[in-house]
């Protein structure tokens, strides 16, 4: 597995301003937590989701590719930080 999290400048209104997700080896969603400007947080995976957060259904761009967009800030996680994120997406 891998983990992501992204930063999202350019957020607007009801857009998350982070997302966190895991990854598979394809690079497809597991599990994922947005949290928005307000506070709120969605989350899914592949048995539950709420807040409006779905797992993706195509692949997640690897890293260099979202480095050349400059709406996003993304980096690797460790595993441990994505489940400390994880536990409190309540």
């Amino acid at each position: 597995m891998k983990y992501l999290h992204i930063k999202w400048h350019k957020a607007t209104g009801g857009d998350p301003l982070h997302l966190y997700s895991e990854l598979d080896g394809e690079r497809y969603e597991q599990r994922k937590v947005e949290i928005f400007g307000d506070g709120r947080r969605g989350f899914a995976d592949a048995s539950e989701d709420a807040g409006g957060t779905f797992l993706g259904t195509m692949a997640v761009p690897t890293l260099e590719d979202l480095a050349g967009d400059p709406a996003f800030e993304a980096k690797a996680i460790s595993q441990d930080d994505f489940q400390r994120i994880w536990l409190k997406r309540r």
